[in-house]
């Protein structure tokens, strides 16, 4: 009985059905590889977003094709009953909705970060090692802008299996660290002093917000860690690399060594 069901879903296959059916994969597929073809020539001789335009149409072109192949072969071998077409409409429901679960689930943790807010436009953000600045947060993702100038696209998806760092949480105040590394051999108290004048005479620091210098004995030397905060997050590259190079240039003046770590020990020297 469902063989009969299964069979009475297709009509009767002619050779004339079979030759209709090639001439429009073959039309499509001709279609396809002219586009391919013929667009990336054309952007070649355009400019601007004239140019990105005429690439995105290869995508879009091919996904019309093949809806327009589709719709028009169908027919050929489904009889067009109102069965046949809730059967059919049916399945291709369950096909698309498995095809875009990841997509749908984006869009609940969407909405889910609409309320927990574990990102919000301006933040300075870290997903799976990725590090930037939140600039768009859309339906299905946030949009994210590396320090390289680079624009990144994550699904609000990996809200359910990913660790999200977010350094300043929506507040102006984003701490930074620059890291030395010196030879056992020097007085501690006088570097940290030192180090603590470095930050607090930048001209990017934010003097409401602490200064701290942290120190660590390692097998190889010691290791400094000043930490502040500068006045805007998004000048913290420019207040790590004046803490960076005023630092070592009063260290200089001590004077001190600086420690030179193996590859090995180097890999052993965590974050504290």
């Amino acid at each position: 009985m469902d063989t009969e069901k299964i069979l009475g879903l297709f009509k009767e296959i002619t050779s004339a059905v079979l030759i209709e059916i090639g001439v429009v994969f073959a039309v499509a597929t001709f279609i396809v590889l002219a586009s391919q073809r013929v667009l990336p020539w054309l952007a070649g001789h355009l400019h601007g977003k004239q140019r990105l335009f005429a690439l995105a149409l290869i995508p879009t072109i091919r996904v019309l094709v093949f809806i327009v192949a589709f719709v028009w072969v169908v027919p050929l071998v489904i009889e067009p009953s109102m069965q046949n077409m809730v059967a059919i409409l049916g399945a291709a429901g369950l096909a698309i909705g498995f095809a875009l679960k990841d997509y749908i689930s984006s869009m609940a943790a969407g909405m889910v970060a609409v309320y927990e807010l574990p990102y919000r436009p301006g933040d300075w953000i870290e997903v799976e090692g990725t590090y930037g600045e939140v600039k768009h947060i859309g339906m299905r993702a946030v949009e994210m802008v590396t320090p390289d100038d680079t624009v990144v696209f994550i699904p609000h998806l990996k809200l359910w299996t990913k660790l999200i760092f977010n350094a300043n949480n929506g507040g102006p105040s984003l701490m930074c660290v620059a890291d030395f590394y010196l030879h056992p051999e020097h007085d501690a108290n006088v570097v940290k002093h030192l180090l603590e004048d470095v930050g607090l005479t930048s001209p990017y620091v934010q003097l409401s917000k602490p200064i701290v210098v942290v120190a660590k004995e390692e097998p190889w030397g010691t290791h400094y860690r000043l930490k502040a905060y500068p006045i805007d997050p998004r000048q913290q590259f420019q207040f790590m690399t004046d803490l960076t190079a005023r630092g070592k240039n009063c260290l200089r003046a001590l004077p001190v060594k600086f420690a030179q770590l193996s590859p090995e020990h180097a890999a052993q020297a965590g974050p504290y």
